[in-house]
């Protein structure tokens, strides 16, 4: 009778096969969680429940809950960059910004709301960073004389930013004007449309 071999202990890859696959879940569920209760009201344990994975996963893959932020931050990032090409027109620019992900919106909503200070923001400097592009495009756009002397690039970019959230922020006053779900697709994109058309004609004048 030939002796058993012993048994070892799986490697990590092993005992995961698809890591890939998980860190997806486990981004997907922080999205959703974060967009629901914000960075404070988050908790690691709800992720996880939500992407039906061990607990210790988020920290193996992540390192704990601002690493899971951060690399949101720079999944959204990437998206926006695939969502709005650098030669997209300023209008179509916002129009898309205001047809995309309503948790990144919600996410963007929340920690605007628990904000206490760069220190405590894990998505201020990533944050900023995207959004200079736009503030860079809107102030070249008023040195070739396509936006009013008045523009202030970054006011501006703050104020379309606002504008482009407003369905997710303000969804009682859209209901109440419109009489229509502001999360339906029919008002967002009537909404969508109407702030594109909103930027055409500041740039036309």
């Amino acid at each position: 009778m030939t002796a058993s071999k012993p048994r070892r202990s799986p490697k990590p890859q092993e005992r995961q096969r698809d890591p890939e696959r998980t860190r997806r879940l486990i981004l997907d569920a922080a999205g959703a969680e974060f967009a629901a209760k914000g960075y404070a009201g988050a908790r690691i344990a709800s992720i996880a429940g939500r992407a039906g994975v061990n607990q210790q996963l988020i920290s193996y893959y992540f390192d704990g809950k601002e690493g899971l932020y951060r690399a949101l931050s720079d999944q959204w990032t990437e998206q926006q960059r695939e969502l709005v090409a650098p030669d997209t027109p300023l209008a179509e620019q916002v129009r898309r910004h205001a047809l995309s992900s309503r948790d990144g919106m919600r996410l963007v909503a929340w920690s605007g709301l628990e904000y206490e200070g760069a220190e405590s923001d894990p998505d201020h400097a990533p944050r900023t960073q995207r959004l200079a592009g736009t503030v860079e495009r809107i102030a070249a756009m008023k040195a070739e004389g396509r936006l009013p002397a008045w523009v202030d690039p970054e006011c501006l970019t703050v104020l379309l930013m606002a504008a482009a959230m407003a369905p997710v922020t303000l969804p009682h006053v859209a209901e109440g004007l419109t009489r229509t779900a502001p999360d339906s697709p029919e008002f967002v994109e009537r909404y969508a449309d109407q702030l594109a058309k909103l930027v055409e004609h500041l740039s036309a004048t």
